[in-house]
């Protein structure tokens, strides 16, 4: 509070609670549903009318019929490995292409960076871009849903002007002492530059982890879809499950809504559980990289 700011009465901040509880309310609610339903048997799902938001008898077979081998415990394996070579390669890419571009007199550094500007703004087409991922040969291969994506212009802009914000006369004592530039990269720079490393990394680990159209478009084979491709085909196309029911309890299989809610749950748990770890860095990584262009 700024010295000499009047302090809103207690009706205005009673207001502002109760608007604060409606939009936690608008949040929690859903997601409570989503787990709840996950949890519940038929006969709760039924009277419920669909949605269950508290289980009377919680249990997990809805868990246990999805992870019990089949399609969607691949597309989980599928999911995972391509987010984190995605995620992996994309932060390489956009590491060193940003650091790159933010020591000026690089080789080709006003075309390469000119080049980087203009993908900004024109982006290529979903035509253009099928036909590319074909010509290299790269349909219903893991690939094409890593290299298409991988490195993102508006990430090697925020990374350029993190690193044009780390102080020359560090770089330059480094040279000095004979170092040269991917030890400066290495032991100087990136140590400097956890916050913004952290940011674009949860970015690129998003969007793996949530892309699905480009599994629609160049993967053709099955078993190789990731898990939104999967949710995506169970949620919204309603498709029936090919689980295996065998070690159930009582091998009576789950309702349909418990296990479509079951992979959503599955699907949201993992970057809900590495967010809180890089929240701390969103404001530094992104306020500082957006200072200087």
């Amino acid at each position: 509070m700024i010295a000499g700011t009047p302090q809103p009465g207690l009706p205005v901040r009673g207001l502002k609670g109760i608007v604060l509880l409606i939009a936690c309310a608008l949040v929690i609610l859903p997601f409570l549903a989503v787990v709840s339903t996950s949890l519940a048997d038929q006969q709760q799902v039924t009277e419920a009318g669909g949605y269950v938001l508290w289980p009377e008898r919680p249990n997990l077979d809805a868990y246990r019929a999805i992870l019990s081998g089949g399609v969607v415990s691949r597309a989980l394996m599928v999911s995972i490995g391509i987010t984190v070579a995605g995620t992996a390669l994309s932060l390489t890419c956009v590491t060193l292409l940003a650091y790159s571009l933010s020591r000026a007199g690089s080789f080709l550094h006003k075309p390469i960076l000119l080049t980087v500007l203009f993908t900004l703004f024109f982006t290529p087409g979903m035509i253009p871009t099928y036909l590319t991922v074909r010509q290299l040969g790269l349909l219903d291969s893991y690939w094409s849903l890593i290299l298409p994506t991988m490195v993102g212009a508006f990430q090697v802009i925020i990374m350029r002007a993190f690193f044009q914000e780390i102080p020359g006369e560090l770089v330059d004592a480094a040279r000095i002492d004979g170092a040269n530039e991917l030890q400066i990269l290495t032991r100087i720079v990136l140590p400097l530059s956890k916050a913004v490393i952290a940011v674009i990394g949860l970015f690129n680990a998003v969007a793996y982890w949530n892309a699905f159209f480009n599994a629609v478009l160049y993967i053709n084979d099955t078993e190789k879809w990731p898990l939104q491709l999967v949710l995506r085909t169970y949620v919204v196309d309603n498709a029936a499950f090919g689980v295996d029911t065998a070690d159930i309890a009582g091998t009576v299989m789950p309702p349909a809504q418990s296990l479509q809610m079951a992979i959503l749950v599955i699907s949201l748990v993992p970057i809900a559980l590495v967010y809180p770890f890089l929240q701390r860095h969103f404001a530094k990584g992104m306020l500082i990289g957006a200072v200087k262009g």
